[in-house]
């Protein structure tokens, strides 16, 4: 077969070429030929005869085959059309053309049969090099971030990201490169080469890494996959004077080698805004096995459930969700306060300041080895739905109630005492605000919000206003 490109799903055109034959002739008008063809395609069966793609440069065409190729397994016009469509969205997805448009005409030729169609994909190309630039301010920290990519390297949908940021206190940058595999584009390999700097003001801890991984990603039925090995040099030293024995304790360098797999299964509708489906998803990390001096066994588990309910020509949107996890030191290594468990704020127990719970010295949050938490949210729209059809959908009323809890663990001692220990001391929390969706990458939230359950060293703040980019339960 032949390859050429397509975006919109032009109808078949409805009049012939202009012959030059006048109203006056004997013969019969080629436009009435033509629109008999058009009725006949419509009614019956048809075949694709070619599928062309235009405007290629550096793509190679082998690519191209397995994302068009079931347009020929079409076998009505408007199943022809359904075709197209989702080949041009196939075509789109591989992130190497700016624009895709669809042509469908009759087939014309020596070789063109009655009910015959030839698909035209016209496709526009990304440029070779692209860039970007913008400044952020946050944190008390003001950085500059420059941005490379290299789109469609080799002509097969590779991709070469580089990312460099100067701060006022940190630079930081990563260089990343993309493989999907052809006529598979969720299986696809990342390659990534980085260093980062992080500070944590509720550790008094300043974090820097520098490492590499490989990670694969791959579905498998209904779920994904993503099996991944990074070896890193992290560099902990303390943020501040003030900084608690335990955390200079914890200072100094350390290399982590890791290998982790994570399966997901995702029927959301939406990542931000869910109204349906559900979410499950386990992680597993082991360290320790491939070299490095931290070792390790983590895993944690995340699930998520959406319902919508119409009532009094209002939906609502009731969403539940419950994550935990533990980490299990192995071979006589106590673990490192990177590596724990962290919880409170915005993204968790909402009321409690910014991964204030559980284990602290000097008042300094040391993290956790076993947490759990949950939630229930109902989002409401706004009264009298101001804005309705616009930009008051993007906004929703919120009512949450969230609990949860962080320790440590005696692994000397059995399941039954870790639950035990899990289930006392439960931090909870409860409240209402306003839900922003920033696009489909962030929602804002505007809580007022009551904390219970406080503990002892538990940093909160009583009916107070909280904000967060992205939220997780």
């Amino acid at each position: 077969f032949y390859f050429f490109l397509v975006q919109s799903l032009d109808p078949l055109p409805m009049h012939g070429r202009d012959l030059g034959v006048h109203p006056d002739d004997l013969i019969e008008p080629p436009e009435q030929e033509q629109e008999s063809k058009q009725e006949i395609l419509e009614n019956k069966d048809v075949i694709v005869q070619h599928v062309n793609i235009e405007g290629l440069g550096r793509t190679k065409e082998d690519l191209l085959g397995y994302e068009i190729s079931d347009v020929f397994h079409a076998k009505s016009l408007i199943d022809v059309m359904k075709r197209a469509h989702v080949a041009r969205l196939r075509l789109l997805r591989l992130g190497i053309f700016k624009d895709v448009e669809v042509l469908i005409d009759t087939s014309e030729g020596t070789d063109a049969l009655p009910n015959g169609l030839d698909v035209t994909f016209e496709v526009t190309e990304i440029k070779r090099l692209t860039g970007s630039y913008n400044t952020m301010v946050g944190n008390n920290e003001g950085s500059m971030v420059l941005g490379l990519k290299l789109p469609n390297m080799f002509g097969r949908a590779e991709k070469l990201t580089f990312q460099f940021s100067y701060g006022t206190k940190e630079t930081s940058y990563g260089l990343s490169f993309f493989k999907p595999q052809p006529g598979f584009f969720e299986r696809n390999l990342t390659l990534n080469l980085y260093k980062v700097t992080g500070q944590f003001p509720w550790s008094s801890l300043k974090e820097t890494d520098r490492g590499v991984s490989a990670e694969l990603n791959f579905p498998l039925g209904v779920t994904s996959h993503t099996l991944k090995w990074e070896g890193v040099w992290r560099e902990l030293g303390c943020l501040a004077r003030s900084a608690s024995f335990a955390v200079r304790e914890e200072s100094g360098h350390s290399l982590k080698s890791a290998v982790s797999h994570t399966v997901s299964v995702d029927s959301r509708n939406s990542a931000i805004f869910p109204s349906r489906g559900a979410l499950f998803r386990i992680n597993q990390e082991l360290a320790g096995y491939t070299g490095g001096d931290a070792s390790f066994l983590k895993e944690d588990f995340e699930l998520q459930l959406n319902s919508y309910h119409h009532y009094c020509y209002c939906g609502l949107v009731l969403s539940a969700s419950l994550w935990g996890g533990m980490l299990y030191p192995i071979k006589g290594q106590p673990s490192c306060i990177a590596d724990r468990f962290y919880l409170g704020g915005p993204t968790s127990v909402r009321g409690f300041g910014m991964y204030s719970i559980g284990p602290q010295s000097e008042g300094d949050y040391l993290g956790g080895e076993a947490y759990w938490a949950g939630g229930l949210h109902l989002y409401t729209p706004l009264p009298f739905r101001p804005g309705k059809g616009g930009f008051g959908d993007l906004f929703r009323t919120h009512f949450f109630l969230n609990a949860g809890n962080l320790c440590n663990l005696n692994y000397g001692e059995g399941p039954q005492a870790h639950l035990q220990k899990l289930a006392e001391c439960i931090r909870w929390s409860y409240g209402a605000g306003i839900v922003l969706r920033l696009g489909n990458i962030a929602r804002l939230e505007l809580n007022y919000c009551v904390p219970m359950g406080v503990q002892s060293g538990d940093r909160y703040i009583l009916r107070f206003t909280q904000i967060c980019k992205i939220s997780v339960i």
